[in-house]
């Protein structure tokens, strides 16, 4: 197993979590009407328009890229996270049955999936930093913020480069932490005796439900943020 190695577990449960998302929202979107909507239209309607207002309110710029970017990032990783409540063993027994040695299914629990995502989104940061202020505009921010003297340059290249690499890695791994630390308690959970199961998952299930869309929801919001801030002129 090298750096660049991938696996295919969590590649491909990813392709096939966002699939199924491009397949939901065509179907929909085909089949939209302006009568009485489906339950499944008013849900993915409900979602849009919640996506479209946070990036109204947190996105103060024009770009048609940010909102179509955010409905992506919240309804995928939510798709990935929500693999988190399939009982454990499940779909693994289910594979060994079939010949497959090992499953996992989780794919935002690999820091492999969660890194790919926040350096993609990094990618982006730097590509409208540099279009929207210009390589002297971004290399002026990071080299006169917070001070606006020669003399503390290198103090302030310092302090902007670590907060500037730090966004794609925190970003990742805060999804990837609480994504594991969840999956961790299910696996404990399932280890104790069929009586105590019952007693602890339904609960943790049911509290879990609120973890993996407030992960989804932060992993969105902060890309907006971050682009935002990437599109931020004013001080050049």
């Amino acid at each position: 197993m090298g750096f660049w190695a991938i696996h295919l577990d969590s590649m491909g449960w990813s392709i096939f979590l966002g699939i199924m998302f491009l397949f939901i929202f065509k179907k929909v979107a085909n089949g939209v009407t302006t009568g009485v909507p489906s339950g499944l239209q008013n849900f993915v309607e409900m979602i849009v328009e919640f996506i479209d207002d946070t990036v109204k309110d947190t996105f103060g710029h024009k770009n048609p890229l940010v909102a179509p970017l955010a409905l992506t990032i919240f309804v995928w990783v939510f798709l990935m996270n929500f693999m988190d409540l399939i009982p454990v063993d499940f779909i693994p027994y289910v594979a060994q049955a079939m010949g497959v040695g090992h499953m996992k299914v989780v794919p935002s629990t690999d820091p492999n999936i969660t890194l790919g995502m926040s350096f993609s989104i990094f990618a982006l940061i730097l590509f409208y930093s540099f279009k929207m202020k210009g390589v002297s505009g971004f290399s002026k921010e990071l080299a006169l913020h917070p001070f606006n003297h020669w003399a503390m340059i290198p103090f302030n290249l310092t302090l902007e480069l670590i907060g500037l690499f730090t966004k794609p890695i925190s970003l990742a791994l805060r999804l990837f932490g609480n994504m594991y630390a969840g999956e961790m308690i299910f696996i404990l959970i399932a280890l104790l005796p069929f009586w105590a199961q019952w007693t602890l998952s339904v609960p943790w299930a049911i509290f879990h439900i609120l973890i993996i869309t407030l992960q989804a929801f932060i992993f969105m919001v902060l890309t907006v943020v971050y682009l935002s801030m990437a599109h931020d002129t004013e001080s050049h």
